[in-house]
């Protein structure tokens, strides 16, 4: 089995031995990155002793694809292809078990440089107010109720279609509207749709979509969607699709694929093969401006997106043949660096002081912030073969002290069992786990 192509996703339930505070409902992971859009996870606490082993407990096939799976109350929601479908189904977190699938058609032409990161979906599906609302490898964005997996409404994909034929923009559901960035090269619209009815609100036809996903920030006291698209850094009123600010950000190959991170009243990006900025927003006489309040040229990050951790930024830059780094988010300093060839590629959230990163090679390692550097605390090691490095793009999540990561090998071994879930999940190819303990 090639796992770089279109082997199947396996979904596995494995032993961890994890200490889990109090479980609430705000520790749903309901969209990419988490309930903040942020790497950040709720309810999580770190066991006096990390257990050396895991145990599979049950393995389900799901299809292949790289949306994040969604956990919300007892409910596990999946975007995946399978065969000539793309497929949202339901599962019970508990056992593995189906609750519902359901099912559309869907054809793609792939790109020559791209057939080897299979066909997809890689946009992960968002929740809000008991409806799912996903957008395929090729544009189509439909609703589902998650109660049941009907199909509420479907709107279908149009051309052309991204310059490598696929979506990843992740949607986000703002007051009552879903925001997609619907089109292709040179010619896409940030979208909002009717939640209930999938009418158009508004669109902002600016610039084709990037590959990286949007978040909702405050600048000067107004509320503001931001993502970076094909090729610039775009801000638009939620509300009306009205264009407040933009700024030009153009990456090699019109590959821009991060999600920006909010820092106070600047924004943090990185792209393929440029440094790592910090975008100032205010607005002065008026009108809204923008401006660099630093660069840092030593830390390059590209498909690995980085989070907060308290007063610092950690992530994978893709320098040196992948190497963490962590930076001071006020001033661009860099503060640390681990040994370089770390992996190309990693999906990190983070749990208080505590970072977790998981590689492209499928070793999941366990840092914690120090008062100088991040040292890791823990190593478990899922290697995988054949894996390419361009490969890996889910975004871990936690839910109830579960963290969900990908890529880990299924050939796991035996560790203690008692109560608490924590759960990973893969990248097109590898295993979903769920960690019990």
């Amino acid at each position: 089995m090639n796992i770089k192509r279109n082997a199947a996703v396996g979904v596995v339930f494995v032993g961890l031995s994890i200490a889990v505070a109090g479980q609430n409902r705000t520790s749903d992971y309901t969209q990419w990155r988490g309930p903040n859009r942020d790497g950040a996870a709720a309810g999580f606490t770190a066991p006096a002793t990390w257990p050396e082993k895991l145990t599979q407990k049950w393995k389900v096939e799901v299809g292949t694809g790289y949306a994040t799976p969604l956990v919300v109350g007892n409910r596990l929601y999946m975007f995946s292809r399978q065969g000539g479908d793309e497929v949202m189904s339901a599962l019970d977190p508990a056992n593995g078990k189906v609750l519902w699938r359901t099912a559309y058609p869907i054809a793609v032409e792939m790109h020559p440089a791209a057939t080897k990161h299979g066909p997809g979906p890689k946009s992960t599906p968002v929740f809000a107010d008991g409806k799912l609302f996903s957008i395929g490898f090729a544009g189509t964005v439909t609703a589902f109720d998650a109660a049941t997996g009907k199909q509420l409404w479907q709107k279908p994909g149009t051309t052309p279609l991204p310059m490598f034929n696929s979506h990843a923009f992740s949607p986000i559901v703002d007051r009552g509207l879903v925001i997609f960035h619907t089109g292709g090269h040179m010619q896409g619209a940030l979208t909002a749709f009717d939640v209930n009815t999938g009418a158009v609100k508004w669109s902002w036809a600016g610039d084709g979509p990037g590959y990286g996903s949007p978040v909702i920030a405050e600048f000067g006291g107004t509320r503001q969607l931001v993502t970076i698209t094909q090729g610039k850094i775009v801000s638009v009123d939620p509300a009306t699709g009205a264009l407040l600010w933009e700024r030009p950000y153009v990456s090699a190959n019109f590959t821009n694929a991060v999600t920006p991170v909010v820092y106070g009243q600047t924004l943090i990006v990185s792209g393929n093969g440029g440094p790592t900025v910090a975008v100032a927003v205010k607005k002065e006489n008026n009108q809204w401006v923008t401006s660099t309040a630093w660069e840092n040229a030593d830390v390059q990050y590209r498909l690995s997106n980085s989070v907060l951790v308290g007063d610092t930024l950690f992530g994978l830059s893709s320098r040196n043949m992948g190497q963490y780094f962590s930076i001071d988010p006020k001033t661009g300093k860099t503060l640390w660096t681990s040994e370089p060839r770390q992996a190309g590629n990693a999906a990190v959230v983070y749990a208080g002081d505590l970072v977790f990163s998981l590689e492209d090679t499928g070793d999941l390692k366990v840092f914690r912030r120090g008062a100088t550097a991040f040292e890791m605390v823990k190593k478990y090691s899922g290697r995988i073969r054949d894996v390419d490095p361009a490969d890996l793009h889910r975004q871990p999540d936690f839910r109830e002290g579960c963290v969900e990561l990908g890529a880990v090998d299924p050939q796991l071994t035996d560790s203690q069992e008692s109560e608490d879930v924590v759960f990973l999940h893969a990248r097109s190819g590898g295993p979903a786990i769920f960690l019990k303990r």
